[in-house]
């Protein structure tokens, strides 16, 4: 089983009069990147939450929204400033002799001055509340990696379709390498035959050309490490798990090996399916940047 960089998760867990909305999105990063936008409220809990993410999730750019509602009745208190107040009456007082006016002080007008009488939030439970925050960032996890692991499997059968037709064409080139030995033996000896007519040219000399173009086109250990590394690759799809970066390592060998085939090449056959070769390895090295 592997898994995509690429998902998202979401959960909303209600419970003891809370209720905690978590929202993940992720896509492909070399390493693990999270990024939380949470309430101030929720703020103590951020490390927590980070070392929670890091038992879903190896690597990916990963961004976690929280939003939370408390619906204790309890949650606020109503703060009298006794001081205060007694400080604003005072000056109020003070102003009504001193400009000779009317003193019309009353309660309702000296409780809207600033500071009078203000909204306090009470300190919450950490441990409730963390219950409940645990239990939606759990659940978000949850379904961001079944969405992850849906795309990596999607991922994992276009990837072996192309490494199959990989080794198709690892096949064709290693039957077609004695061919073109047999064609240029074939068109040497019709060229010896053409310059010196009924000459006869000794078969060690004709067998010695032979031999060195053989050496110059010879791509036996390429073949032969290329489709060991396709045939590695699968297997490692096969095990999956973690396996972005050996999948990166193991794509950029059989890049190289498809490349000294190509310069090798001298036959329009093998080149064109050189082409091919390093277009599908693109491909897959492209593909499996969004592997965990």
């Amino acid at each position: 089983m592997i898994k995509s960089m690429t998902g998202f998760g979401r959960c909303e867990i209600e419970k003891n009069n809370r209720k905690v909305t978590v929202e993940i999105k992720s896509v492909n990063h070399r390493y693990l990147d999270v990024n939380m936008k949470m309430p101030k409220s929720l703020g103590v809990f951020e490390s927590a939450v980070r070392n929670l993410l890091k038992e879903y999730i190896q690597r990916g750019k990963v961004d976690v929204f929280f939003t939370y509602e408390d619906f204790n009745e309890a949650n606020v208190s109503l703060k009298y400033n006794e001081t205060l107040a007694a400080e604003y009456l005072k000056y109020l007082r003070q102003m009504a002799e001193q400009f000779g006016i009317e003193d019309d002080i009353r309660v309702s007008t000296l409780s809207r001055y600033p500071e009078v009488l203000t909204m306090e939030q009470q300190d919450m439970d950490d441990k409730e509340v963390w219950a409940v925050v645990e239990e939606a960032v759990r659940g978000a996890c949850e379904k961001l990696v079944e969405s992850r692991i849906t795309e990596g499997e999607n991922l994992k059968t276009d990837l072996v379709a192309k490494l199959d037709q990989m080794l198709e064409y690892v096949s064709y080139i290693e039957e077609r390498s004695p061919e073109i030995l047999k064609e240029y033996r074939k068109r040497l000896e019709g060229k010896i035959q053409e310059v010196l007519g009924d000459t006869q040219l000794e078969e060690s000399r004709i067998a010695a050309e032979v031999t060195i173009f053989a050496d110059k086109i010879c791509v036996d250990e390429e073949t032969v490490r290329l489709r060991s590394h396709v045939q590695g690759m699968k297997d490692t799809l096969l095990e999956g798990g973690g396996i972005g970066r050996k999948l990166d390592f193991i794509a950029q060998e059989m890049n190289r090996e498809a490349n000294t085939i190509l310069s090798k090449a001298n036959d329009l056959a093998i080149s064109n399916l050189g082409i091919s070769l390093k277009t599908d390895i693109e491909k897959v090295r492209e593909q499996i940047q969004n592997i965990e």
